[in-house]
């Protein structure tokens, strides 16, 4: 099974929650929840996990390995255009590990270096490898979703992709939570939809394109890539890029925080890439897609 099947199989049994759960506002499907306190502040919770072998090597420093861990669970509280406040880290640990107090010391480092401590968590021993899973909860007055976009709007990234594991981009990125922050103050409800490109842009721009109903036009010679040399039809597919792509209202083009790379229009909900001349390109790959495995 792969996980964009499972993914809408959640998305599907799920679908209702917030009309049981009227303090749901948004759930699964999106970067991150947001639920409504009894007080009526808007919370914003973002969970991943990094996994030994698949995100990270055994050689990697536990510095980088926590930066990566808090990092990517806050980059999805920037797509929600939230502001991170506290953090809750859990990790699995395999008897063959020999830094774990390096480890809890640099999640607890990187924690106040966000602006984000770390306030609890778990500790697990496991004979497979070592998982680490944070927890980041943020405020947030206005959720931006993925499901916002307009014909006609504006598609923007905030910076280059591709590369990012070749570069050693994917442990040193700083989640784009200040120009998030930025764009929600001045743009207000012309920043109308955002999501973290994780799994590759295209992919990312799919799942944007299938959350607001549109189709969405990347225009390939516009996207800014991270290593010049890097094919741009694969660059744009490599993924672990941690860039916040978004749409915005047409005139609003001059404050965007990023670099304008298409357009949304009315149409199938998927993303097209096109060349220089506007021709459909057929790509190598469309993105990342997690085999999880055979299916029961």
């Amino acid at each position: 099974m792969r996980e964009s099947e499972l993914l809408e199989h959640i998305y599907a049994r799920t679908a209702g929650l917030g009309r049981t759960h009227p303090d749901v506002i948004v759930g699964p499907g999106d970067d991150a929840a947001i639920v409504r306190t009894p007080a009526g502040d808007l919370l914003a919770l973002g969970v991943d996990q990094l996994v030994e072998g698949r995100h990270f090597t055994a050689q990697t420093p536990p510095e980088l390995v926590a930066r990566k861990a808090l990092a990517r669970s806050l980059s999805d509280l920037a797509a929600m255009g939230a502001d991170p406040c506290w953090a809750l880290a859990t990790c699995a640990v395999p008897p063959t590990c020999q830094h774990a107090r390096e480890l809890a010391d640099a999640i607890h480092h990187w924690g106040e270096r966000f602006a984000c401590p770390v306030v609890g968590g778990d500790l697990s021993a496991t004979s497979g490898p070592l998982v680490l899973t944070t927890t980041t909860i943020g405020r947030t007055s206005r959720p931006v979703t993925r499901a916002g976009v307009r014909p006609d709007d504006l598609i923007c990234i905030t910076g280059p992709v591709g590369d990012s594991l070749a570069t050693g981009h994917h442990l040193t990125f700083t989640p784009r939570l200040r120009e998030s922050r930025e764009m929600v103050d001045r743009l207000g409800s012309d920043l109308h939809a955002m999501i973290d490109v994780s799994d590759g842009l295209v992919q990312d721009a799919r799942r944007l394109a299938q959350a607001s109903g549109v189709r969405i036009e990347i225009e390939l010679e516009r996207v800014p890539l991270r290593t010049p040399t890097r094919p741009a039809p694969r660059a744009i597919c490599d993924g672990e890029d941690y860039e916040l792509l978004f749409a915005i209202q047409p005139d609003r083009a001059q404050e965007a925080l990023g670099t304008v790379i298409g357009r949304a229009t009315a149409g199938e909900p998927t993303c097209a890439v096109l060349d220089a001349q506007g021709k459909e390109l057929t790509l190598p790959t469309g993105g990342y897609d997690h085999d999880l495995g055979a299916q029961e």
